[in-house]
């Protein structure tokens, strides 16, 4: 099980600490860095450096090596490759070449593109698909970037998941880092293979090695995209690491709050340590790309980086301080990160579908919240966002997903973010032309802005002004649990809820279900992450979640119980009741399986439960919210609970 990192030490090694950073930053600091130079054999190309060394297979654009510091850090069977899942498929009609040949800018670059077309009507590859590398002189990491392309009249296609996958060598690299709290020494292949399975295919008890007794799951280290500019492994050995970076969220499916896989060890016999960019994922409530028979569609999927950086020159045995050397590996990594988004977009890439920075937009504004319930002097955490506008969804999607595919769940298009000043201004840089909608949300503001119909021109400067928001309300707030901001971060294990099984621990934690005494209780240590079955063995009991609170007086009107769910798998959504007596429900709720996947978030939604506030009596009343479970992933996570009093049809005095 992967445990919070330990504190941060007050005494830090500066000498090798800056040691470090002089030495990955300075790979490439060298008077004349070297051409690139490129070779081509019958069955692939190999991309040159000085620093970095690629092989390209011809037949299937996977990156069969890549050596740094005389390394080999791919693994012999793997190595970096493209999937999918659905019926987008490479075509059969193969053909590689050169793009960008050194010999024609000096050494400054070169470029391969392997390409699969679509034949006739193959309604097993609808797309013409070219995979493409790059690398530039000085450069020790290495771009990757795929073209997909739908013509009108080749058969329709979907797709659930894809991906780039690295499977790194295993004799190298035994350290990964996703952020702050999750990064350590992994556990081996062997480890992983001679591990017990537990509930999931991919949970592992492991009973070998460093970790024994801990569980290895690879949905602990899933992350926000967004806000994981650079992860990856390193090695305590050799003093190497290899990142994965994507300059710019544009193509990655999902928006800001978009959560997937970043890195684990891969589930295959071996345990192989693996490196994704999940720019399309079905995991957390899953993002949708769909396309008609009758569509013309393209898509640039990248280019993203795959860093390699080095430390000082390894020691055996391995140092003490090595953690310290995987602190600065990262550092320089998201330093590096940093550096590319400022590139974006590339000037060296030539693409149909890839405007240039001088034909690329900005759009700004300001976002003005008006609440006359709620008096903030700044706005916090406030993003805001272009997404196109919301489309149907292909017919026979599952659960109980919107009708319109949005923002959250969008793959086809692109999407550009930003996050607001405290004032809510908000400049949205390198947008493509095209027709969107601005949405827009906020820490401790339920709901939603969004506001349509916004057209960027080529190398349009488009300012909104001020675009007023009035969260939506219905009356005065009774009482509310949480904080708005699209997490359960806040709640029980929501500071290290990317631990396996904490749902077994919730009967010992909570042997009556939560009993929350508006006032009283703290949801810090009151009210868990996530409302789970009740598990005992093959046994599973719904659960009721009990919640107290005090109303001074009779009260007419209508009551409204709002509820901004983070997290789901309950086939008929929660059942509500007041006072022992029942009032409704959510209804079905989209599946997000955040909880068996051990996460914190996923596709966000909010319902709303009206009943008559007559229920409500003087002095003590009881909500209760009821999870009807069959099975032991039926759970549910709750970002926020608020419960609205409109009493102004009964007052008078309020008309």
């Amino acid at each position: 099980m992967l445990r919070p990192s330990a504190a941060v030490k007050t005494r830090r090694r500066n000498g090798l600490v800056l040691a470090l950073a002089l030495a990955v930053g300075s790979i490439a600091a060298v008077t004349a860095p070297p051409a690139v130079t490129l070779s081509e054999d019958d069955s692939g190309f190999t991309l040159a450096n000085g620093l970095l060394t690629a092989r390209i297979e011809k037949r299937s654009g996977n990156l069969v090596s890549l050596q740094f510091q005389s390394l080999e850090l791919i693994a012999h069977r793997g190595g970096g490759y493209w999937s999918s899942v659905g019926s987008a498929r490479l075509g059969t009609h193969r053909t590689a070449g050169l793009r960008l040949a050194p010999a024609t800018n000096d050494g400054a670059r070169a470029e391969i593109a392997c390409r699969f077309d679509s034949e006739g009507q193959s309604a097993t590859a609808p797309l013409d698909v070219e995979l493409r590398y790059s690398l530039g002189r000085g450069e020790h990491w290495l771009y990757a970037y795929a073209l997909w392309s739908h013509r009108p009249g080749a058969p329709a296609f979907s797709v659930g998941e894809a991906r780039y996958c690295v499977k790194l060598n295993p004799d190298v690299f035994d350290y990964l880092t996703v952020d702050a709290q999750r990064r350590r020494v992994m556990p081996t292949g062997y480890d992983w293979d001679h591990g017990t399975p537990l509930n999931l295919k991919e949970a592992r008890r492991l009973t070998t090695g460093r970790h024994a007794g801990e569980v290895e799951h690879k949905y602990d280290y899933s992350a926000v995209l967004s806000e994981t500019p650079a992860y990856g492994w390193s090695s305590t050995r050799h003093g190497v690491g290899l990142w994965m970076i994507n300059p710019s969220q544009e193509y990655i499916g999902g928006g800001p709050t978009k959560v997937e896989l970043t890195g684990h060890l891969d589930g295959n016999p071996g345990g192989l340590p693996t490196l994704l960019n999940m720019w399309l994922g079905s995991h957390y409530g899953g993002t949708s790309l769909a396309v008609g028979e009758a569509e013309a569609w393209t898509k640039v999927i990248g280019p993203f980086v795959l860093y390699c950086n080095g430390a000082p020159a390894p020691r055996a045995p391995p140092p003490a301080d090595a953690d310290d050397m995987h602190r600065a590996l990262w550092k320089d990594a998201l330093d590096h990160a940093a550096r590319e988004a400022e590139r974006w977009p590339y000037a060296w890439v030539s693409a149909p579908d890839f405007p240039p920075a001088a034909e690329r937009g900005t759009v700004s504004g300001q976002i003005v919240l008006r609440d006359p319930l709620v008096l903030l002097t700044a706005i916090s955490n406030l993003q805001v966002g272009l997404a196109a506008p919301d489309y149907p969804a292909r017919p026979g999607g599952r659960g109980a997903f919107p009708p319109n595919v949005d923002w959250q769940r969008d793959a086809k298009f692109y999407e550009f973010w930003t996050r607001a000043d405290a004032l809510g201004r908000f400049t949205l840089r390198h947008v493509r032309p095209g027709r969107y909608t601005l949405h827009a949300f906020a820490d401790g503001v339920l709901g939603e802005f969004a506001h349509t119909n916004v057209l960027v021109t080529i190398a349009e400067k488009k300012s909104l002004g001020r675009l007023e928001w009035t969260p939506v309300r219905h009356g005065r707030p009774l009482w509310e649990i949480g904080v708005p901001d699209r997490t359960a971060r806040e709640f029980r294990h929501g500071d290290h809820y990317w631990q396996w099984g904490l749902y077994y621990d919730y009967p010992r934690e909570f042997p009556r279900d939560v009993d929350f005494v508006i006032g009283q209780s703290d949801g810090r240590r009151d009210w868990n992450y996530c409302q789970p079955p009740r598990l005992d063995g093959d046994r599973v009991q719904s659960t009721t979640w009990t919640i107290q609170f005090v109303v001074p007086a009779a009260v007419r009107g209508r009551a409204t119980l709002r509820l901004a769910i983070a997290g789901n798998r309950l086939p008929r959504g929660i059942e509500v009741s007041v006072n022992d007596t029942a009032v409704g429900g959510t209804g079905p709720l989209p599946d997000t399986g955040v909880m068996h996947r051990d996460g914190i978030r996923g596709y966000w939604c909010e319902r709303s439960v009206p009943f008559d506030a007559a229920l409500l009596q003087p002095g003590r009343n009881v909500l209760k919210l009821r999870v009807p479970a069959t099975s032991w992933v039926n759970g549910v996570l709750y970002d926020y609970l608020r419960l609205e009093l409109d009493d102004s049809a009964s007052d008078p005095k309020r008309n």
